[in-house]
């Protein structure tokens, strides 16, 4: 009797959590993954290497000429206007050839969805195609520092009125694609004397702008293709109108993209795995041991069987934390789930 009181999901519903790939998704993955391995394997062991920096330019610039730029902008800046599942299906099928290239591409996006989030109409207008069309081979997010990385709010770096100008002083650190981003989005203190978070303010900087400068790169394990540096503000003068939505409301700003960049970053470490598992399935059908291939070892089967599960359960929530995003309805939780998942279920295959 009490099935009968339970509460059955409408049609509607049902269809807005269909996991199933429409025809344009399905294009756009199929394309990531041309890309990926025509392009982008080729020159990853180079960019491991700290070689191939123009190759890797050129494919961005290839990327952002098909679209991936810009997955989630909209048509009238340049944008592919594809939306947040399509972006986790390109990024994690990116990632399959090359990481560096991919964590660029995701960062850039998260860039392109913020400045049309809450940028005036001359700021979209001015800097969304530069983003879209490769003018600007990437973009920064100028967030962290070193005493405010989990603890944003924290951050020191200063913006200062100055008629009509505000001067920037501080640094950022751990700085995507630092050295060859076209636009800087950079989070200041506006109003030191606010309760925390409350007084940052968000800017758009470009890139050469006077007192801009690129400093040192950082040494990584991973993923040293992709250019990660500290930004240093030094008596950075920029106009007031590069602040970008209302003056001390930058906080609750970067929290939202944030969420959404965790989209990205689930679907790289999905991408990660899944050529890892791919290169190991070859490999065990390949090696011979006691006169059969490995393959046939119960052992290894189950070995494959747990991480492909990993893989399947991480696909499922990074499509689900996407396909609520792109819904319109709350999805930060969802988001957080699939990177912690992926990215501790690409740990395990790798």
């Amino acid at each position: 009797m009490w099935l009968s009181n339970l509460q059955h999901p409408t049609k509607n519903e049902i269809e807005e959590h269909d996991l199933s790939l429409s025809d344009e998704q399905a294009m756009i993955q199929e394309t990531a993954l041309k890309f990926s391995e025509t392009l982008l394997e080729p020159n990853a062991g180079a960019l491991d290497e700290g070689k191939g920096r123009e190759a890797l330019l050129a494919n961005l610039k290839t990327l952002s000429e098909n679209g991936f730029m810009g997955l989630n902008v909209s048509a009238d800046y340049g944008g592919t206007e594809a939306g947040t599942v399509s972006f986790a299906l390109a990024i994690e099928a990116l990632a399959r050839g090359c990481a560096s290239t991919a964590v660029t591409a995701s960062v850039s996006n998260m860039v392109g969805e913020v400045i049309q989030a809450v940028g005036s109409e001359d700021q979209k207008a001015t800097y969304l195609p530069k983003l879209t069309d490769g003018t600007y081979p990437a973009g920064a997010f100028c967030l962290t520092e070193s005493s405010a990385g989990s603890d944003p709010s924290a951050m020191k770096t200063r913006a200062v009125k100055d008629g009509n100008h505000y001067v920037l002083n501080g640094s950022k650190l751990y700085i995507s694609s630092g050295e060859y981003a076209g636009v800087f989005v950079v989070w200041a203190v506006t109003d030191p004397d606010a309760p925390k978070g409350k007084g940052i303010s968000c800017f758009l900087v470009e890139a050469g702008t006077p007192g801009l400068i690129i400093s040192k790169a950082e040494k990584k394990m991973g993923q040293t293709g992709s250019a990660t540096n500290e930004i240093v503000f030094q008596d950075c003068r920029i106009p007031a109108t590069a602040m970008m939505g209302e003056e001390n409301d930058g906080f609750r700003v970067a929290v939202s993209e944030l969420a959404g960049g965790r989209i990205g970053v689930a679907s790289l470490a999905l991408g990660i795995a899944r050529k890892a598992m791919d290169t190991a399935k070859a490999y065990v059908n390949e090696r011979q041991q006691f006169g059969k291939p490995l393959a046939d070892m119960q052992g290894i089967q189950w070995m494959i069987a747990d991480r492909e599960t990993d893989l399947e359960a991480a696909r499922l929530l990074i499509l689900q934390a996407a396909s609520l995003k792109d819904a319109g309805h709350p999805f930060a939780k969802e988001a957080s789930m699939a990177k912690l998942f992926a990215s501790e279920a690409a740990q395990r295959a790798t």
